[in-house]
């Protein structure tokens, strides 16, 4: 290479470099423009913090639970159905044990709420996931004779829920025992709302803790953040999430 070639190739590289370092700040802006707009708009990941979905999503206090991925396209073609497992803002009585993780400074709390629009810090929001049961118009109640919940007079088939809590007949009278926390309705769902329970019935805080209230319990169709896909972490845990017709595979048994 001549000397001329040489330096014409130093000079190259210098540019290249120059340009990079101005380009960086527009890649980084578009990468912080592209996350906003799709954990906004298309799908987020949400850690599970509680027992309350076992078996079906994994989590318990001071353990590391289940990340999952929830979409938030579908419901706005469809509407949520019986079986599916979603993330939904809990407000009013569902949003009295919320503490919020935002700091008291104001220059901290300005980065937290930029970190989490960006997808870096997690929300400060009340995301609680549950199963939904029945929605609006319909009514549900617990328990019959086998000790399943019963919506519209059907019982459910919910092979999700865990067995370590059996129902032996005789042993819970729903028409004097309201205590054992398997009984109780019958609820009559307002419209454009959702019946929501834990997998986890022994150790879950759902619609049957707030029945008596505004909505007897249920969740507002507008307070749904979208629908559990997938289990993405741990590696050992990936897999879809289970959303069988729980209503309609109670209707084909007859």
């Amino acid at each position: 290479m001549t000397d001329r070639q040489d330096a014409a190739a130093k000079e190259s590289g210098k540019k290249d470099s120059g340009s990079f370092w101005r380009e960086l700040p527009i890649l980084i802006l578009v990468a912080l423009v592209l996350s906003f707009v799709i954990q906004t708009f298309i799908a987020r990941v949400y850690l599970i913090p509680s027992e309350s979905m076992q078996p079906t999503l994994h989590g318990c206090p001071g353990c590391t639970g289940d990340r999952i991925l929830v979409e938030k396209l579908s419901y706005r073609f469809t509407d949520p159905r019986p079986g599916d497992v979603l993330v939904f803002r809990g407000t009013g009585p569902w949003a009295e044990d919320f503490v919020s993780t935002r700091s008291d400074n104001v220059v901290v709390r300005g980065l937290q709420e930029l970190g989490s629009a960006v997808g870096i810090v997690p929300p400060d929001e009340n995301d609680l996931v549950k199963r939904v049961i029945a929605v609006g118009g319909q009514t549900v109640e617990c328990c019959d004779e086998e000790g399943q919940v019963v919506v519209d007079g059907r019982p459910l088939d919910e092979p999700y829920i865990r067995s370590d809590f059996p129902f032996v007949p005789g042993q819970i009278d729903c028409d004097t025992d309201v205590r054992s926390g398997r009984c109780f309705g019958p609820v009559r769902i307002p419209e454009e709302h959702l019946w929501m329970m834990g997998d986890n019935r022994n150790q879950s805080k759902d619609s049957r803790w707030y029945v008596g209230d505004e909505s007897d319990g249920a969740v507002p169709v507008e307070n749904v953040v979208g629908k559990a896909r997938w289990i993405i972490l741990p590696p050992s845990r990936w897999g879809s999430i289970p959303a069988p017709e729980i209503q309609q595979q109670a209707a084909s048994r007859e």
